[in-house]
């Protein structure tokens, strides 16, 4: 099925999902009334995902919750990030939980939606919180169908659309056990400048560009930072390593051309591929979240005085090759 998303209409959130706005649950309460009901808050890790508690306490503290498939939305620290939850959930504070008119609740509908507010996530960002009023009197654009003398979301169109979407599980050939031994003792450390260059991207406002067919990458550490598809206003080429200095602090395999936001490093080595990128990326994201976070940006100071431990050959220099061939012996290694 194809998209004409230029006959989609647009229409205001609340006129498509309702609200529930989530009351304060603590980590002790998860600990102390373990279940196995999800407890959602404003993290994008696990789905959003805190852990598992007892359904009956959440009712007893009259807790915001369903037992229906849902979306959430983060309110505050990942704002705007959407997650769905197909056997529901008991959200916090820091998130709130969407729901479908229970004639069009369907698990498909829900996962078309998902995709398009995530899009309009760029609206949002850690000093932005998620209000009920912004989020609710939002508009985004759907598929359509003339019923009488007015447009209205062609929720058929969007259930058959994911339908159609095909699917094969993943599979691989790389048993656990035979994956490369990782002997860091014998490492050696280098500085970052060493190995890559380092530069800033140039950047540009999600906001002020119109929609493309060239990625956006934001601060994000979901869907490989990408937030969009924009036409560009200074393209930054592919094959390179992008950190996001604020925010997020994650490092990123980038082998498509794209237009960046702003306080994204880019690292740029000779040696890089797709497998020696995701090697280096795993360990500088080890580092990255020990040292920064939300409240202690990345300037590019700190980058060029950064050190990494790389496996290195004979010669003591990074090996490379190893790390090409330590990824393709993981799990899945063998797909990438």
């Amino acid at each position: 099925m194809k998209l004409d998303v230029e006959l989609w209409a647009s229409f205001q959130v609340k006129d498509i999902l309702s609200i529930h706005n989530g009351k304060g649950i603590t980590t002790e309460e998860i600990t102390e009334n373990a279940g196995d009901f999800a407890v959602v808050q404003s993290g994008e890790e696990n789905n959003g995902v805190l852990g598992k508690i007892d359904l009956d306490y959440c009712k007893l503290k009259g807790y915001t919750y369903t037992e229906k498939p849902c979306l959430t939305v983060a309110r505050s620290g990942s704002a705007g990030f959407v997650s769905f939850q197909k056997n529901g959930c008991v959200v916090g504070d820091s998130a709130k939980i969407l729901l479908l008119p229970d004639e069009v609740a369907k698990t498909e509908i829900y996962l078309f939606l998902h995709s398009i507010l995530t899009a309009n996530r760029f609206k949002y960002d850690y000093g932005r919180k998620v209000t009920e009023y912004k989020y609710m009197n939002d508009y985004i654009d759907l598929p359509t169908l003339i019923k009488g003398r007015k447009k209205v979301p062609d929720f058929e169109f969007m259930e058959n659309y994911i339908k159609s979407l095909h699917y094969k599980p993943l599979t691989t050939k790389n048993r656990p056990e035979n994956a490369l031994a990782l002997n860091i003792e014998k490492w050696g450390e280098f500085l970052l400048t060493d190995i890559f260059s380092i530069d800033i991207a140039k950047s540009a406002d999600i906001g002020s560009l119109d929609n493309g067919d060239t990625i956006f990458i934001g601060r994000t550490d979901i869907n490989n930072g990408v937030q969009g598809f924009v036409a560009p206003k200074d393209i930054t080429k592919g094959n390179c390593i992008t950190i996001s200095m604020v925010g997020t602090n994650i490092a990123l395999w980038q082998e498509k051309d794209f237009q960046a936001s702003q306080n994204i490093a880019i690292l740029r080595g000779s040696e890089l591929n797709r497998h020696k990128a995701l090697f280096i990326c795993s360990l500088l994201n080890f580092d990255i979240k020990l040292r920064y976070s939300y409240g202690r940006t990345i300037k590019r100071n700190d980058l060029e005085k950064t050190i990494i431990k790389l496996p290195i050959n004979h010669k003591g220099e990074p090996d490379f090759e190893f790390m090409e061939n330590y990824i393709k012996s993981l799990p899945y290694g063998d797909r990438a």
